[in-house]
């Protein structure tokens, strides 16, 4: 079993990079954030899941622990392979995940490409119990406590981006903001914007 690489990048595609280890190429399928922020020759980390099958051996990256743990969770779902576990976490943060799944609620995962009602709420359903609950939003009376963060996010999922590129901008930008600008609405969202770019890829 690979469980992690770190080398050298030497191809990079939409959604998969080739990581140079000790002179031998990995093809690793990777979410569209890591590919879109990764640059030829960088030298990169990745936690992987090798998917062994008849025909072909696939291997999955991931930043974080935590991506890696609730990928192999998400393939231990009926209905739902590699490839959409992998669009799974290419939509939506692990938290995200976690709110879905604390509230009940399979409407994120009914946007992803490739996921259907049935599907999407084994998913809510089958997570259950299995994911630690969300960190940095509370959830209060089965649903969501708003927050500045999550208002950001939710306008800039408006504007057309997906909430795994529009939750990570902000939690980057949030980070390098004042207090007072992590606490209206308004003054995140426009650094968010200005963060992204008006040339950044949006899906």
């Amino acid at each position: 079993m690979i469980s992690s690489l770190r080398g050298a990048v030497l191809h990079i595609a939409s959604e998969s990079l080739v990581v140079e280890v000790g002179g031998v190429g990995f093809s690793v399928a990777v979410p569209p954030d890591v590919a879109r922020t990764t640059h030829r020759g960088d030298t990169i980390a990745l936690h992987t899941h090798l998917v062994v099958r008849e025909d072909a051996l696939s291997l999955f990256g991931f930043s974080t622990r935590e991506e890696l743990e609730l990928f192999t969770i998400l393939i231990g779902v009926t209905g739902v392979g590699p490839k959409s576990a992998l669009g799974i976490l290419s939509a939506l943060t692990v938290d995200q995940i976690a709110i879905a799944v604390a509230n009940d609620d399979d409407a994120p995962f009914r946007k992803v490409s490739g996921i259907g009602p049935k599907t999407a709420k084994l998913i809510s359903v089958q997570l259950a119990g299995k994911i630690a609950p969300p960190s940095p939003v509370a959830v209060v009376g089965g649903s969501v406590a708003p927050d500045v963060t999550t208002q950001v996010v939710a306008a800039l999922t408006g504007l057309g981006w997906n909430e795994r590129t529009a939750a990570d901008a902000v939690a980057q930008v949030a980070g390098a903001a004042t207090e007072a600008e992590r606490s209206n609405v308004q003054a995140l969202l426009r650094r968010t914007l200005a963060a992204l770019g008006p040339g950044a890829a949006r899906g």
